[in-house]
C-alpha cells in the first residue's frame, strides 16, 4: 500500500479550512481554552481514570499528595502527547471536518508554539514524577508519551490501517504507570489491565473510524474502514469483542479481583457483544450513506467509552469492599 499523500500546509481544500501559513502568526486569538483544548482533555479523562486504578489497586501505599502528584503527571504527560500530537497533524487536521476548528488549523496558536508547549510539559512531567514516586515510572511515563508520539503519530498513523491496534499499546500504560508509581515495580495485575486497554482499543476506534470514514479517506489516513471497507471492520470489530471479554473476566478467575468486578466484568461484556453484533449485521454505514445518531456503530462507540470507566471503576470498588 502506498503511503498516504502529506497535504501542504498553505493549502485551503474545500474553502471551509482556513490557511495555516496565513493564520500561523495570530497568536493573539488564542485563549485559556484553547491552550487547555491542545491537551485533548476528552482522551485525557480516560487515560487519569485508568492510571488512576492502577494506583488504587496496587499493593501499598502511597501518601496521598504524592499519589495526587502522581496522577497529574500522568494528566500532563497526555495532555503534552496531545499537544505534539497536533502539532505533526495540522495538516490533516485541517480537511477534516471534526478538528477544523481545533486551535492550530484555526489559526489560534501557532505550530512552533504548540510545539513547545507539548515538548515542555512532557519534560516536567516525566522530572516531577521520577521525583514525587521513583524512576521506573517516570520511565514508562516517558515511554508512553515516546511511543504515542514517535510510533503511533509518526509512523503507524498515515502508513498502515494497523495503526490503531499497535498504536493502541500508547493509551495502555496509564494502569501500569499508577501501579508502578506505588510499588515501584510491575507485576501480573498491571500488565492484565495494560492488555484489557489494548484490546479494547480497536473496537473502540473503529466503531468511530466507521462513521468518520470519509474524513479520513479526505486526509489521507488509512484507517480500516478506508482501507479494507466497512464489511471488515466491522467484522475485525466482532472479533476484538470476543477476545476482549474473556480477557476481562482473567483478573478475577486468577483471583487478583473479587465478585464485584467479576460480575461487572461479565456483565459489561455481554453489553459490548450486543453492541458489536448489531455493528456486525448493521449496512447503513457503507460508503455514501449518512450515519444517524443511533446507527449502530455511534452506539458502540459511546458504550465503548462507559465500559471501560465503569469496568475499571469495579477494580477500585472491589479494592475498597476488600
Amino acid at each position: 500500500m502506498s503511503e498516504p499523500t502529506q497535504i501542504g500546509l498553505g493549502e485551503n481544500r474545500g474553502g471551509s479550512a482556513p490557511s495555516l501559513d496565513l493564520l500561523a502568526d495570530q497568536t493573539d486569538l488564542s485563549t485559556a481554552a484553547d491552550w487547555f483544548a491542545l491537551l485533548k482533555p476528552r482522551v485525557m479523562t480516560l487515560v487519569v481514570f485508568t492510571g488512576w486504578i492502577g494506583l488504587v489497586v496496587a499493593p501499598g501505599h502511597l501518601h496521598p499528595v504524592l499519589a495526587f502528584t502522581a496522577i497529574l503527571c500522568i494528566a500532563v504527560a497526555a495532555g503534552a502527547s496531545g499537544a505534539i500530537n497536533m502539532w505533526y497533524d495540522r495538516d490533516i487536521d485541517a480537511v477534516m471536518q471534526r478538528t477544523q476548528k481545533r486551535p492550530i488549523p484555526a489559526g489560534r496558536i501557532a505550530p512552533g508554539e504548540a510545539l513547545g508547549y507539548g515538548i515542555t510539559l512532557a519534560g516536567f512531567s516525566v522530572v516531577v514524577m521520577a521525583l514525587a514516586t521513583n524512576v521506573v515510572a517516570a520511565a514508562v511515563l516517558a515511554f508512553s508519551i515516546g511511543f504515542y508520539v514517535f510510533v503511533y503519530t509518526m509512523w503507524l498513523k498515515r502508513r498502515t490501517p494497523q495503526n490503531i491496534v499497535i498504536g493502541g499499546a500508547a493509551g495502555a500504560f496509564p494502569p501500569v504507570i499508577g501501579w508502578a508509581a506505588v510499588t515501584g515495580g510491575f507485576d501480573v495485575m498491571p500488565l492484565l489491565m495494560f492488555a484489557i486497554v489494548f484490546f479494547w482499543t480497536p473496537p473502540h476506534f473503529w466503531s468511530l473510524s466507521l462513521f468518520a470514514h470519509a474524513d479520513y479517506a479526505r486526509a489521507g489516513v488509512p484507517m480500516l474502514p478506508v482501507v479494507a471497507g466497512a464489511r471488515h471492520t466491522r467484522v475485525q470489530i466482532m472479533i476484538y469483542t470476543l477476545l476482549l471479554v474473556p480477557l476481562t473476566l482473567v483478573p478475577w478467575a486468577m483471583g487478583f479481583s473479587g465478585n464485584v468486578y467479576g460480575v461487572a466484568a461479565l456483565v459489561l461484556g455481554l453489553g459490548f457483544v450486543v453492541c458489536a453484533v448489531r455493528v456486525l449485521r448493521d449496512r447503513q454505514d457503507r460508503q455514501g450513506i449518512s450515519l444517524t445518531q443511533d446507527a449502530p456503530a455511534r452506539a458502540a462507540f459511546k458504550y465503548s467509552i462507559l465500559y471501560l470507566f465503569v469496568l475499571f471503576a469495579a477494580l477500585a470498588v472491589d479494592r475498597f469492599v476488600g
